[in-house]
């Protein structure tokens, strides 16, 4: 099953020798790298791992839920 894609905001920071680098609409989702290539790698890593890591919480929930695609204009 292909994964869904989703258009995300990242923000990148110059910091000393090295880049910041988060993503505006998931909170936690940052990260550093000593060079620009690096941080986004690892920001894309990031936000995976956080999307991934809520599916499962909410499949580990105990009773009735709703789901359903939201759609939010910024």
């Amino acid at each position: 099953m292909a994964k869904k894609q989703r258009q995300l905001t990242a923000v990148y920071q110059k910091r000393g020798r090295g880049y910041i680098g988060w993503i505006e609409e998931i909170p936690g989702a940052n990260t550093q790298g000593t060079t620009f290539s690096e941080v986004k790698e690892n920001l894309k890593e990031a936000a995976s791992l956080i999307i991934e890591a809520n599916q499962v919480l909410t499949k580990s929930l105990k009773g009735a839920v709703i789901r359903e695609s939201l759609r939010v204009s910024a």
